[in-house]
C-alpha cells in the first residue's frame, strides 16, 4: 500500500489536498440547494468509480448497474421499515446480495461466451427483469413504491440510522467517494489491476501469458457490484422512497455511467470530473429552463448526448486526461 501512495507526485498531493479541503468546508457556507446538488454529484462520482472498475479497468461493459442499486436499496429499506435494522448493519446483507447478482450474471455470460455488446444487453435484461418483478412484488408495495418511515427531525443528526439534514448525507457520500478513490487506486496499482488492464487491451494475449480472464473478469464484476450496493442504500435513505420504475430503469443506469465516459474511462479521477461536469451542466440547464418558464421533456438526455458527442470528437480519452496534462500531472497521478 505504501508504494502506490509514494507513486503520487507532490503536485498531485497538493491538488488533492486542496480539493478535499474545499469540499470539507463548502457546507459551512453553502445553502441547502447547493449542498443537495453536491450530494448528487458525489453520488454519481461514487457509482461512477464502482462502474469504472468493471468497464474502465477490466473492459466489461455493463448497462444495468441500476440492478445493484435497486437490490441493495430495497433490501436495506425493507430491513429498516419492518425490523428497524439500520443501514450500516444492512450493508452486511446488501453487499453480498449485489455481489451474488453480479456473480450470477458474469458467470452465465462468461460460461457461454457472451461478451462485448451482448454482455451489455444481458445486464440490461437482468435490470429489466428486476424492474418488472419488483413492480408486481407485494412485499415492496409493487409500483406503489416503498416508503421509509421518517421521524420528526429534532435537529440532531443520527448517523447510525442515516436520519438527519442534507449536511450529514453530504459528508457521508464525500467520505464514501474518497474511500472509493483510494480503493480504485489500490486495485489499479495491484497485481489484479495489471491483469485487468492486460485483459482489457488484448484478452487472447493475456490468456497466452497465463492470466485467467474468466476469474479476473468475475472479480471485477463482483467488486463493482459490491461497491454499488452502498450507493443503493444511500439512495434509499436519502430519498426515503423507492419505485421500481425509477430505480431499475435503464435511464438510471445510463445516468450512472455517462460521467466516467466523459471524464475518462480507466482513469482514477475521470468519474469524479465527469460527475461534476455533467451534473453541474444538467442542474444549470434545469434552472435556466425553469427561469424562463420552459418545460422541455428529454432536455437532460439531449444534454448528455451533446456532451458525449463533444468528448468523442474532441477528447476521445475523456476530459480528465486532457485536464491532467494541463495541470502537469504524470500518468501515475491520473
Amino acid at each position: 500500500m505504501r508504494a502506490w501512495i509514494h507513486d503520487l507526485s507532490r503536485r498531485s498531493w497538493t491538488l488533492l489536498a486542496m480539493f478535499l479541503a474545499v469540499m470539507v468546508v463548502v457546507p459551512w457556507f453553502a445553502g441547502d440547494y447547493l449542498i443537495t446538488i453536491l450530494i448528487l454529484i458525489l453520488y454519481f462520482a461514487f457509482v461512477g468509480q464502482a462502474w469504472n472498475i468493471m468497464m474502465g479497468f477490466a473492459g466489461q461493459l455493463s448497462l444495468g448497474h441500476a440492478l445493484y442499486v435497486g437490490l441493495a436499496g430495497y433490501l436495506a429499506a425493507l430491513l429498516f421499515k419492518d425490523y428497524g435494522v439500520g443501514p450500516w448493519i444492512s450493508l452486511i446483507a446488501a453487499i453480498p446480495l449485489a455481489m451474488a447478482a453480479g456473480a450470477i450474471i458474469s458467470f452465465l455470460a462468461l460460461r457461454f461466451g457472451v461478451t462485448g455488446v451482448y454482455f451489455a444487453i444481458l445486464t440490461i435484461a437482468f435490470a429489466e427483469f428486476a424492474r418488472i418483478g419488483f413492480d408486481h412484488l407485494s412485499i415492496v408495495n409493487g409500483s406503489g413504491g416503498l416508503f421509509l418511515p421518517v421521524e420528526q427531525y429534532d435537529g440532531r443528526p443520527n448517523l447510525w440510522l442515516l436520519r438527519g439534514p442534507p449536511t450529514m448525507f453530504y459528508y457521508v457520500i464525500l467520505a464514501a467517494t474518497v474511500a472509493a478513490l483510494a480503493l480504485s487506486r489500490l486495485l489499479l496499482k495491484s497485481r489484479i489491476g495489471y491483469f485487468w488492464q492486460a485483459i482489457r487491451e488484448d484478452e487472447e494475449a493475456a490468456r497466452a501469458t497465463g492470466i485467467d480472464p474468466f476469474r479476473y473478469k468475475m472479480a471485477a464484476v463482483v467488486i463493482s457490484a459490491g461497491m454499488t450496493a452502498f450507493a443503493g442504500i444511500f439512495y434509499a435513505f436519502y430519498y426515503n422512497n423507492l419505485f421500481p420504475e425509477q430505480v431499475f430503469n435503464i435511464s438510471r443506469s445510463i445516468e450512472l455511467i455517462v460521467g466516467p465516459i466523459i471524464g475518462g474511462l480507466g482513469t482514477l479521477f475521470g468519474p469524479i470530473v465527469g460527475a461534476f461536469l455533467l451534473t453541474g451542466l444538467s442542474e444549470t440547464l434545469t434552472a435556466a429552463l425553469a427561469a424562463f418558464g420552459l418545460d422541455l421533456p428529454g432536455a437532460r438526455q439531449v444534454l448528455y448526448g451533446i456532451c458525449l458527442l463533444f468528448v468523442i470528437v474532441a477528447l476521445p480519452g475523456g476530459v480528465w486526461p486532457w485536464l491532467s496534462r494541463r495541470l502537469g500531472l504524470t500518468e501515475d497521478d491520473t
